[in-house]
């Protein structure tokens, strides 16, 4: 059956007059709307793929570059820092028993170099197509493939627990403010960016060194990721190594009450 309202020349409405036909205004207000919706995103777009996110992009390099322009700081520092020395090594009046206490502090605060035998952990990341190698585990979360800071915070201090005189992670010296954290997937040491996989070198008795990684709990439960999604993890000996003497800044950072 025809609908009276579309069947011409029928109905009570006078001839030569439209009726009023709600599909029509709602057809406009949708092409209205995509109007307004292209409008704003070239709007915001500026003529700009809005589909990368070149905000990000600019942060990090902006952050490589700064882990860059701190390393070169670094060691403009460090060669500041060793003129110093020689010059306050001179004649100053101070006695010998004074010298040698004032070259035990720096020792034990790691601003000097270090020679000693040596012990290397590396800790990486797992495939990223990485699955469960033994029965009766998950399948593995995007989570259980990354190095954490909890897992470089074990080593190092399992090597402190172990008796190391020195540390260094990565191409740094450790002092007693260092703060070894992670941001992402990528660790910041000192205001430096690194990147896995990441090197611990530590100075001591190899043998108790190794003896303390194997008794940590916290690195125990790592090596269950090890074995099951293939984290990364190697530890070797080096014979004799110099680690470096700590060049950064020795200034302390606090937080300050807003007055």
């Amino acid at each position: 059956m025809s609908n009276s309202a579309d069947s011409p020349g029928t109905g009570s409405s006078p001839a030569g007059t439209r009726r009023f036909r709600p599909v029509r205004v709602l057809t406009a207000a949708v092409f209205a709307l995509a109007g307004l919706i292209f409008f704003t995103s070239f709007n915001t777009a500026k003529g700009t793929n809005i589909r990368t996110d070149t905000s990000l992009l600019k942060l990090s390099d902006l952050i490589q570059e700064r882990s860059h322009k701190n390393a070169s700081l670094d060691d403009s520092n460090g060669v500041l820092r060793d003129e110093v020395d020689g010059l306050a090594g001179r004649e100053d009046g101070s006695s010998k028993a004074e010298d040698a206490k004032l070259a035990a502090l720096e020792k034990n605060a790691g601003t000097q170099k270090l020679k000693g035998k040596a012990v290397t952990v590396t800790l990486n990341d797992a495939p990223p197509n990485a699955t469960a190698k033994l029965p009766g585990y998950p399948e593995p979360q995007p989570d259980y493939l990354v190095i954490h800071q909890q897992d470089l915070q074990a080593v190092v201090n399992a090597l402190w627990q172990g008796g190391a005189q020195g540390i260094k992670v990565m191409d740094q010296r450790l002092i007693s403010t260092s703060a070894v954290r992670c941001v992402g997937n990528t660790l910041i040491l000192q205001g430096r960016v690194y990147s896995p996989p990441y090197k611990i070198t530590a100075v001591g008795d190899p043998q108790k060194l190794q003896d303390a990684l194997a008794a940590s709990k916290a690195i125990q439960n790592y090596m269950v990721y090890v074995n099951v999604y293939g984290l990364g993890w190697k530890v070797e000996e080096n014979g004799t190594v110099t680690l470096p003497g700590y060049s950064g800044t020795v200034d302390l950072h606090y937080a300050k009450p807003v007055e």
